[in-house]
């Protein structure tokens, strides 16, 4: 329905730019998510091949299926988190003006919230992932893809940062204040595990560019 994916990068920005209400920050991060997973995987494909590092080799072309099949799911997720954020934008809509209808909106309300976390929450979930394969990409591939591998990190620990701002204002207006907990609960573990990570990454890469 939206294939925002498949717009020209202007197209894309122009919109996102725009007072559209999709993309937002959500189908940003796993956008953002995507194309530093890609930049991990570059990191592979300018190592395969290459004599030098012929013993990491079978190591690099599994990583790279891995992130071949994760920036795909990075990339649906983008209209995905488009779709997501479909019902609350109806709920919001909805008349309130009765006791009757403003128990339906609140009832409603609540479902959509819970719908509007998933996809961002699964983006962190996915940023996650790639954080892990550039590890692995950075510590086995070429050095002189290195500084790709850096930057590929900076923009996953991006996306999951951005990512979760999108779980936490649905849950902020959540009653159901276990279920937001318990989703709230998940992303901060996923940001204090990951975030650390990704920048230790890009602070090795720095390290070994600077040095």
């Amino acid at each position: 329905m939206y294939g925002f994916t498949q717009k020209s990068s202007k197209d894309f920005v122009e919109v996102l730019a725009s007072k559209e209400p999709v993309p937002g920050g959500g189908g940003a991060s796993a956008l953002v998510g995507a194309i530093g997973c890609a930049l991990g995987n570059m990191v592979g494909s300018l190592t395969v091949g290459k004599k030098k590092y012929a013993d990491v080799e079978a190591d690099i072309i599994a990583l790279k299926e891995k992130a071949d099949k994760l920036q795909e799911e990075l990339l649906k997720l983008v209209d995905e988190d488009a779709k997501a954020f479909e019902p609350l934008a109806k709920a919001y809509g909805m008349p309130k003006d009765t006791e009757e209808e403003k128990a339906k909106k609140a009832e409603v309300m609540e479902a959509a919230l819970k719908t509007a976390c998933g996809v961002p929450l699964e983006i962190m979930r996915k940023c996650a992932e790639a954080i892990e394969l550039i590890e692995e990409f950075a510590a086995k591939g070429s050095r002189l893809a290195l500084s790709d591998a850096g930057v590929g990190a900076a923009f996953c620990k991006a996306a999951l940062y951005g990512a979760s701002l999108n779980v936490f204002i649905n849950t902020k207006a959540m009653t159901d204040r276990a279920c937001a907990e318990s989703l709230n609960k998940e992303a901060k573990g996923l940001m204090s595990e990951y975030g650390p990570r990704a920048e230790e990454v890009f602070n090795k890469v720095k390290g070994s560019l600077m040095a």
